[in-house]
């Protein structure tokens, strides 16, 4: 398949990994190229045609890169892993690719959190979000806690106000002292967020008449231990994929 640029010029520096550190996460507006946008709409749209009748244990949008070509190539493209490595350093794997697609009138998700390696914090695992076409705050909106990733916890809280009084509830920040406080984001088209996995997020309620939201999370981790969240079947495992040699195994 055609390789082109993926991501406009951007910059992530030791200064602005140190800031994902202590946040949890990382926005980069606008980096995706319009070529980029135009070719994951494209395969965006056809995983979720292939939702409604997809086969129990390996499904489209949880299997997505090995449904669409173009979302396969993305996985060792060489602008995505520069920008995994200058997070996770060079030794990582490549753990999932998953739409995250929301129509008008979906109810979003709760709030939660990912675990990996909760023991030993020098295993690192992100999620890269590509949202094509953005979102707005209180329409399909990425919401984070800062600096609740330092915690390595794992939960589940239906609403803020369950969350505020529950998890939240007196905790502060490891590295400032400052309380932990949810933040509403909003962002626009081709923007790309990075994510500690165990950062607490949630998604907000898409409004009945708005647009998709079309977005697509890939996953890589140092390799090291299990991965609950590892969604790769063996035959896609074992295929050979242009630069992704050597990203596939769990170890």
């Amino acid at each position: 398949m055609e390789r082109f640029p993926i991501f406009e010029s951007y910059e992530f520096n030791e200064e602005q990994k140190a800031e994902m550190d202590r946040v949890g996460h990382f926005v980069l507006p606008g980096l995706l190229t319009s070529k980029a946008c135009e070719r994951l709409t494209e395969s965006l749209s056809y995983i979720q045609s292939l939702v409604p009748n997809a086969a129990e244990g390996h499904e489209p949008n949880r299997f997505a890169a090995e449904y669409d070509e173009f979302l396969e190539s993305l996985i060792g493209h060489p602008q995505m892993l520069a920008l995994a490595r200058q997070v996770l350093g060079q030794d990582l794997r490549y753990d999932h690719c998953v739409t995250l697609n929301r129509p008008g009138g979906n109810q979003g998700t709760g709030w939660h959190s990912h675990t990996y390696s909760d023991d030993d914090p020098s295993l690192g695992f992100i999620r890269i979000f590509f949202y094509v076409n953005g979102f707005d705050v209180n329409d399909g909106g990425l919401k984070a806690v800062p600096g609740s990733h330092l915690y390595r916890d794992k939960y589940r809280f239906q609403t803020d106000e369950e969350f505020q009084s529950g998890w939240i509830a007196d905790k502060k920040h490891m590295l400032t002292g400052e309380p932990l406080e949810i933040q509403d984001l909003s962002v626009p088209d081709g923007t790309v967020v990075l994510m500690w996995t165990h950062a607490a997020h949630a998604v907000s309620p898409r409004q009945p008449n708005s647009k998709t939201r079309w977005a697509v999370v890939y996953a890589y981790r140092n390799p090291g231990r299990p991965s609950a969240a590892r969604w790769i079947s063996e035959e896609f495992e074992h295929k050979h994929i242009d630069g992704v040699e050597g990203l596939m195994s769990l170890y």
